[in-house]
């Protein structure tokens, strides 16, 4: 992808093919982004737990320790998908323990809204 364009919402994507050089633009209104296997999470570093790696620790893999650090606020356990941060869930390529690919990552995107509604029932 070499550029998104719009005024006030997503328009067009332009991409290149690597092997020819040649861009090409197509009207498009969404983008699904996928971070890969290298995390960009470094924005977040104090924000949410990640391991070592720069992937984000969500539900049983934070461990005790993990949510004393986070000074966890809550007296149930994070949610399958939350973060270290109550009411922040992470999803798709960016979570540890994820498998990288875009089916489970919408899958993963599905049950976090239903923990979303769960959290907002509190």
């Amino acid at each position: 992808m070499v550029a998104l364009d719009g005024n006030d919402h997503l328009e067009r994507v332009t991409w290149r093919n690597n092997e020819t050089g040649q861009t090409e633009s197509h009207n498009i209104a969404h983008l699904f982004s996928m971070t890969g296997a290298v995390p960009n999470s470094t924005w977040l570093s104090g924000c949410v737990t990640s391991d070592q790696a720069g992937f984000i620790k969500t539900g049983l893999d934070l461990t005790p320790e993990d949510l004393a650090r986070a000074k966890w606020p809550l007296s149930r356990a994070p949610y399958l998908l939350e973060t270290s941060l109550p009411g922040v869930f992470a999803v798709g390529d960016i979570r540890g323990g994820n498998v990288k690919r875009v089916a489970s990552a919408v899958g993963e995107g599905s049950i976090a809204v239903s923990f979303v509604h769960q959290v907002l029932s509190e």
